[in-house]
């Protein structure tokens, strides 16, 4: 990989390595170290959901990745025995999305920007807004350089879009309808459930409502929103797998969006980042 990078993080430097697709490694080491809890990682891998999340990540960017194995380990996660460590994941599934790198001055453990911000939003909803904020001045100087564009928005919306919609194809759609284009009409309905837990309509009234606006609702949601979004998506993903129904998922998505926008409306440190309003953050 490229040399290491840093950005700085509410007062405290958080190193990248640059990978493949121009993608990031963000250190986990770091992270944790920001919050001093020398055992953040490893609580976090503990958690079930963890288990899960790094597991569709894998399946879904890895070919190498060991399903036999992977399979083992979620089925032991949860128990009040179970242990889990970036080591142990990466030689038992062959993951991809961590890895470990050794020096005393840069070292540790990084994970795919995808999971570094699931990790984040673990330990702190408004940590990861700042790290996500700080990351995105980070890719625009580089894009200025390049001379290409680049979005913060690119970040939030395909982070766990792809779990959901092999949550949606799993769970909802029938087989013979699966990779046709019949399933749009799937995945455009799972977009309008979490279109209406966040911002209270649907794709169709929002274009009712705005028949001069470029775009669609989501282009005009603020950083803050799209963070609650993706989070949804994931939590989403989570509720089909359990069986829940249409009809329960909203609810309990309309609630951890409510409870979600409201410890970061509530953050007085929000009004410190450039550009965001109390105002603009209220306006779901």
């Amino acid at each position: 990989m490229a040399k290491r990078k840093t950005i700085r993080v509410q007062g405290k430097e958080i190193g990248l390595l640059p990978g493949g697709n121009k993608e990031n490694y963000i250190s986990l080491t770091d992270i944790m170290k920001s919050f001093d809890d020398e055992f953040a990682i490893y609580s976090w891998m503990r958690n079930r959901n963890t288990v899960e999340f790094l597991g569709v990540w894998e399946k879904l960017h890895n070919t190498d990745f060991d399903s036999n194995e992977y399979q083992a380990i979620e089925n032991k996660s949860g128990s009040n025995s179970f242990n889990l460590t970036p080591s142990k994941w990466i030689k038992a599934t062959k993951a991809i999305g961590i890895f470990a790198k050794a020096g005393r001055h840069g070292g540790g453990t990084f994970a795919h920007q995808d999971i570094a911000v699931n990790f984040c939003y673990w330990l702190s909803p408004t940590f990861q807004l700042y790290l996500i904020k700080e990351f995105q001045r980070l890719k625009e100087e580089e894009a200025e350089t390049l001379n290409l564009e680049w979005s913060v928005k690119r970040l939030m919306s395909k982070a766990n879009y792809r779990i959901l919609t092999e949550a949606v194809r799993e769970h909802l759609i029938p087989p013979r309808l699966q990779y046709t284009k019949s399933e749009g009409l799937y995945f455009a309905n799972e977009a309008d459930l979490i279109n209406m837990a966040l911002f209270g309509m649907t794709a169709k009234d929002w274009r009712r409502q705005n028949p001069e606006e470029k775009g669609n609702m989501r282009d005009h949601a603020s950083p803050e929103q799209l963070l609650v979004l993706s989070n949804l998506q994931s939590l989403n993903a989570k509720l089909m797998k359990w069986g829940c129904d249409q009809e329960q998922r909203l609810q309990i998505l309309n609630e951890s969006a409510i409870e979600e926008m409201s410890v970061l409306v509530s953050s007085s440190s929000l009004d410190a980042l450039p550009g965001q309003t109390q105002k603009k953050l209220k306006g779901k």
